[in-house]
């Protein structure tokens, strides 16, 4: 038997009027997780535990059967671990995005808007530059940083304090002053960034077309060394992990899963879905391993950029592009499988940003079938009475074969 997770981070939704009522999931057209959904277990399942705050980091190591109580010792850890950066016990990590802040002259750093968490999906051979620039009059025998994917990258402070800091996604189109961290060098770095960034020539370019500048550096997500249990000592499964994104490979890495590289892999709408399922597949059929999660970041990014039509596009894209190319090449194979089918976290459209709110699962099993539903969504869900508190038990459920 072979074990499936395909997350589509963010996913879930809430009820929008530009859609009558219904959810992104609901509207978008997804004819593969609707005939899995009528031979397929549905419920909802709480993947953000009480008092926690709802990151992708904390809902993924539930989904991937990690207890956030027990391991979680912060984002930008984990990233690091991907980036392949050796924490001391000492060091504290932060995530270091380059962000779009509005551009009127002679205001206070303070007084600046975040109008994009991200700028505009930047590329990572772009941001690279503007790390490179920042890190030219920043970087300190304490202060050190390093380049990740796109706009999320990193920052090591050598014997550092756990600084709280709000993620850029949480206050876009706010006047960032209240925001901004209370350690006095971590925001003395981030206002100076903005006179380094705004006219580099990567953002003049961008700029002229059209596109956002990544004009500020953005501290948050502080943590330390992290320590997880390897995955086949929790599970008995040799798993890989298909993702774009530093902190689902920092997941992997710190477990002792496969990392897969994906080439066109970038977290974007325009991701190399058949790439990253057939990374999946192979991972299952040619390289041995028991168990592979396939990560997608495009509803995710779709939700915190607040456009419906490409929310949409994206739960479309997956259903088309990732559970369809996993299905048909797994059963072409013969080989028995389980799929667990669902986001991490919803990012509804009307905040644009995270909420804690219990998630919809699909759980699927090659072998036999179960009384289902007519369609994979939230409101299926949660009429199915299938309730499950604690998500990080949810993948109990998928290795159970009885």
């Amino acid at each position: 038997m072979k074990y499936i997770v395909i997350l589509g981070d963010g996913m879930a939704d809430e009820p929008l009027d530009e859609l009558k009522g219904g959810t992104p999931l609901q509207c978008a057209k997804t004819p593969v997780m609707d005939e899995l959904a009528k031979v397929s277990e549905i419920g909802m399942v709480k993947t953000i535990p009480d008092g926690m705050k709802p990151g992708s980091d904390t809902a993924n190591l539930s989904v991937i059967g990690y207890n956030p109580k027990q391991y979680y010792t912060g984002r930008s850890p984990l990233e690091a671990l991907s980036i392949g950066v050796d924490m001391k016990d000492t060091d504290v990590a932060l995530r270091c995005n380059v962000v779009t802040l509005s551009e009127e002259e002679n205001i206070p750093y303070g007084e600046r808007t975040i109008l994009d968490h991200s700028s505009g999906e930047i590329t990572t051979e772009e941001a690279d530059l503007l790390i490179q620039a920042v890190k030219e009059v920043f970087e300190t025998e304490t202060y050190h940083f390093y380049t990740g994917t796109s706009y999320r990258h990193l920052l090591i402070w050598e014997k550092g304090q756990i600084a709280e800091a709000t993620p850029p996604h949480d206050v876009l189109n706010q006047t960032i002053g209240q925001y901004l961290p209370e350690d006095r060098k971590l925001r003395e770095m981030m206002e100076k960034s903005y006179d380094i960034l705004n006219s580099h020539p990567v953002n003049l370019k961008r700029a002229a077309e059209g596109k956002n500048k990544a004009n500020s550096l953005w501290f948050w997500g502080a943590g330390t060394k992290p320590i997880l249990t390897s995955y086949f000592e929790k599970t008995g499964k040799k798993g890989a992990m298909v993702s774009a994104v530093d902190l689902l490979k920092g997941i992997a890495v710190g477990a002792h899963m496969k990392v897969i590289d994906v080439p066109g892999a970038d977290g974007s709408l325009h991701t190399n879905y058949e790439g990253k399922a057939m990374a999946g597949v192979d991972a299952l059929l040619k390289d041995g391993c028991d168990f592979a999660y396939i990560h997608l970041e495009a509803p995710d990014e779709m939700g915190h950029q607040g456009s419906i039509p490409d929310k949409i596009t994206a739960i479309e894209n997956l259903d088309q592009r990732v559970i369809k190319v996993v299905k048909e090449a797994m059963d072409a194979s013969g080989e028995p499988y389980r799929m667990l089918i669902m986001p991490d976290h919803p990012t509804p459209i009307c905040c644009r940003t995270h909420t804690s709110d219990p998630i919809p699962y699909m759980l699927y099993d090659s072998t036999k079938t179960v009384g289902g539903v007519s369609e994979y969504c939230e409101k299926a869900a949660r009429e199915s009475e299938i309730f499950i508190p604690e998500g990080y038990t949810l993948i109990d459920r998928l290795f159970a074969e009885n």
